[in-house]
């Protein structure tokens, strides 16, 4: 899908100089956004420099969020050219990327991948229900029709028939997609269980979100940053704790953790492709597309990002956890990448 705003001729010919004012041409792609899709970009950026020869893009992981407020900041060579993203952008996010002349966006769909919940190899093996997890890890829960506080200290104290250890979970902070996904795909079908919940939803969204998004601050959910290595290392000091972490840094570290079914699913390449898993989610790349005057290797880049080489189901990044796309949506993402490289 290519999100572009409307403007009129002599306001786009006034951005134009503007941007052309502030804008002095890098070497350097720049990519922000998702810790999830970070490893991913990052092994696509070193093939990217040792197949055509071109600098390696400059990689940070800011969150999905985060990486959005970089980038829609501006145009010119201080600002991304590129957000790897873990959900779609909002609409106040595209609000704000026009208020400061970013209106001409490609959104490029690259593969998929799930939200799991995952533990060392030493960890107690458990399946849990997504109202089991939204029971384990929201700030207030109902207990004879009254939100309260949430009193569940251990697992078995939801369930007898879960691990009786303390419910400890590393997750990520609010400025990332893995977030704000945990909580749309399975935070709100565990709350939504609940039936006064549900009918919240349909009268007052605004309030059934707060009610079941908002995580706990007694130490039971850990904010872990966006340093995914940092939290498995974590999972393997502490064998009693969990992590909540995108699928790729389970299928890059089967040898060291293992996933928790969610609603009797596990998370696999076949689940989280058909959408079975309640925790899949697509992923994109966000391309600013007036920045290709600013950065000459930048379309180049798309296309590699978007080839066989390196999406395909034989490609570089399915051998680095990415669920591809299937043959039709490859060709609906190698079309969008020719739009914006002009191919």
């Amino acid at each position: 899908m290519r999100r572009t705003l409307a403007i009129t001729a002599f306001t786009a010919s006034i951005a134009l100089v503007s941007a052309a004012s502030v804008a002095q041409a890098r070497d350097q792609v720049r990519i922000v956004g998702s810790s999830t899709i970070f490893p991913l970009t990052t092994k696509v950026a070193e093939y990217f420099a040792k197949t055509t020869g071109s600098p390696a893009p400059v990689v940070e992981s800011t969150g999905s969020g985060g990486g959005f407020k970089l980038f829609c900041g501006g145009i010119g060579e201080q600002y991304p050219d590129i957000v790897d993203a873990s959900r779609q952008i909002t609409g106040s996010e595209t609000a704000i990327c026009a208020a400061n002349s970013v209106r001409n966006i490609s959104e490029i769909k690259i593969g998929y991948d799930g939200i799991v919940l995952l533990g060392s190899h030493e960890a107690p093996g458990m399946a849990l229900t997504a109202r089991q997890l939204y029971l384990a890890l929201a700030r207030t829960v109902p207990v004879n029709g009254a939100s309260v506080p949430n009193p569940n200290v251990k697992w078995s104290d939801i369930d007898p028939s879960l691990p009786d250890l303390k419910i400890r979970v590393y997750g990520p902070p609010p400025t990332s997609g893995t977030r704000d996904l945990m909580g749309q795909l399975l935070l709100d079908k565990g709350c939504a269980t609940f039936s006064d919940i549900a009918n919240l939803e349909n009268t007052d969204q605004d309030s059934f979100r707060l009610l079941c998004r908002t995580l706990r601050e007694d130490g039971a959910y850990i904010q872990a940053g966006e340093n995914d290595r940092l939290v498995i290392s974590k999972l393997e000091k502490d064998p009693t704790s969990y992590g909540v972490m995108g699928f790729n840094n389970l299928d890059r570290n089967r040898d060291r953790l293992q996933g928790v079914p969610i609603n009797g699913v596990k998370p696999n390449y076949d689940t989280i492709l058909e959408g079975s898993y309640p925790g899949s989610r697509p992923l994109y790349l966000y391309v600013k597309d007036d920045h290709q005057q600013l950065v000459q290797s930048l379309a180049d880049f798309v296309s590699t990002y978007v080839s066989d080489a390196v999406i395909g189901e034989e490609g570089l990044l399915a051998d680095n956890g990415l669920v591809p796309l299937t043959a039709a949506e490859r060709q609906e993402t190698h079309a969008e990448a020719a739009k914006f490289s002009g191919k």
